[in-house]
């Protein structure tokens, strides 16, 4: 039986492919729990990535050499990856430079396409990344859509009853986070797709893809945005998934070069799919260095990064609610994954974040984490001083349970030094 468990040779393995893990600040092990922020990259996929650049590297779908022909090889190899990872077909995946463009990708080309019309309305959660709010909330302004939310409670946590309750509004599009980036909670897609069974789905992948396997027919996803380097890929590389008969009436949001199929004085046609949304000059090797990094998370599986950024998500949040001096935003239960935001009554989580980095090697996030409207909604629902962010720690495959504890250490050293 197929183990879903990393064994200590297994983890061993992949502490190797990280040497900054091994770095000290002032004189303490670096601890990494900034994983939604950006993954550190491994070795191997870097090596790849160099020897591409020096040995193979050309621009792509156009010259007839030797060189052109091998980089437009990796670069649809790589695409063909993403396609396998996702359970998609090759013509229904489009890279972007990350999640941020893909979302604004989506807006305007469904505004421009028609598809998007004057009082449609748009439907997003309270949870979202100003990636997936800001795009909607300014269009709406010059297109005349509505959008309305799923509303959060006061831990940040988006219900059952809240996706229920928001049916009236009867959205032609719900565009939801899949993993919200501040409380760490699962979005219950399957709940979401059925509730919302004529809307088109847009999820935002940014932090669910680097822990979870998606498979886009199965949940019947319309759209799927994710970015690289939160996955341990490349920066400046991203992924818009697109079932093809959408794609089809999509208006491409960037006009240019290799997106068209014939260019007159008077007018242009499209390139087929998915060309006719990559204009311009891609980032090559950064599409060749994420299907590297697919590569090198499937040699690990999937079930085992999930199992073990779930176990050590369970052991962080046990550990926090032991502190009576901490306060935790966001669900209590399974459904809080791989990230943990909390305050620390008395100290502004800048002040946390910089000791935990000066004193202990602690890398953690604080701030508003891009999602100030539900910083507006966390504070109403605080039971201390809430300053507006929070102190967010975040785990990815290559930590562990002793992670956790200098976190856990340090943070009773603060507290003590606030007193």
């Amino acid at each position: 039986m197929h183990s879903t468990v990393l064994s200590d040779e297994e983890f061993c393995k992949i502490l190797g492919e990280f040497p900054a893990l091994k770095r000290e600040i002032n004189g303490k092990r670096l601890v990494y729990l900034d994983n939604a922020a950006s993954t550190l990259k491994p070795k191997s996929v870097i090596e790849k990535m160099t020897d591409f650049y020096l040995n193979h590297y050309s621009n792509i779908h156009r010259a007839v050499h030797t060189l052109a022909s091998e980089a437009t090889v990796e670069y649809e190899n790589a695409r063909e990856k993403v396609a396998k990872f996702l359970n998609a077909n090759n013509e229904e995946v489009i890279f972007t430079n990350g999640t941020t463009m893909g979302i604004n990708f989506l807006v305007n080309s469904l505004v421009k396409s028609g598809i998007l019309k004057p009082d449609d309305t748009v439907l997003i959660s309270q949870v979202e990344h100003h990636a997936n709010l800001v795009p909607w909330v300014r269009l709406s302004k010059l297109y005349g859509f509505k959008v309305n939310y799923i509303e959060a409670d006061e831990k940040g946590v988006i219900t059952h009853d809240s996706i229920e309750k928001a049916k009236r509004y009867v959205p032609k599009i719900v565009s939801v986070t899949g993993q919200s980036n501040v409380t760490g909670q699962l979005m219950p897609i399957e709940f979401i797709r059925e509730s919302f069974k004529d809307s088109i789905l847009i999820i935002d992948g940014a932090q669910l893809i680097p822990h979870k396997k998606i498979d886009v027919k199965k949940l019947n996803i319309d759209f799927l945005v994710f970015s690289g380097h939160k996955m341990l890929g490349p920066t400046g590389i991203g992924v818009l998934y697109g079932k093809k008969d959408l794609l089809e009436k999509l208006e491409p949001f960037m006009y240019g070069g290799e997106m068209i199929d014939k260019v007159t004085f008077d007018d242009v046609s499209f390139n087929i799919l998915p060309y006719k949304f990559e204009a311009g000059t891609q980032h090559i090797a950064g599409a060749v260095g994420l299907g590297y990094t697919i590569d090198f998370l499937e040699s690990i599986g999937y079930d085992k990064i999930e199992s073990h950024v779930k176990d050590l998500s369970k052991y962080l949040l046990e550990e926090l609610m032991k502190l009576d001096f901490v306060e935790i935003y966001g669900p209590i239960d399974d459904s809080h994954q791989s990230l943990v935001s909390f305050n620390i009554d008395g100290v502004h989580p800048h002040d946390v974040s910089h000791i935990l980095d000066e004193n202990f090697g602690v890398a953690t996030r604080s701030g508003h984490h891009c999602a100030q409207p539900l910083m507006s909604i966390l504070s109403k629902g605080s039971k201390i001083d809430f300053p507006n962010s929070t102190v967010r720690a975040s785990l990815y495959i290559y930590n562990t349970k002793e992670d956790i504890d200098i976190l856990i250490q340090g943070l009773k050293e603060i507290r003590r030094m606030f007193i």
